[in-house]
């Protein structure tokens, strides 16, 4: 298991960014709930799923087998 950013700069770039404005929290969902803070509790939870392999729901982080 391997968790990396986004190998396409623009889109790390333009996340950062708004998690800059945001304070840390995901800038792809609507409010500033704990759950939502980089990294999200949702991408932390397929984390610890085996059988997971993707991106978070931001597409900052890519989840390899």
């Amino acid at each position: 298991m391997k968790v990396t950013l986004n190998t396409d700069e623009e889109v790390v770039k333009t996340i950062k960014e708004g998690l800059e404005r945001t304070g840390g929290y995901c800038p792809c969902r609507i409010g500033k709930k704990e759950e939502y803070k980089c990294m999200c509790q949702e991408f932390r939870d397929q984390i610890k799923d085996p059988e997971f392999e993707g991106f978070c729901h931001c597409m900052l982080y890519y989840k390899s087998k």
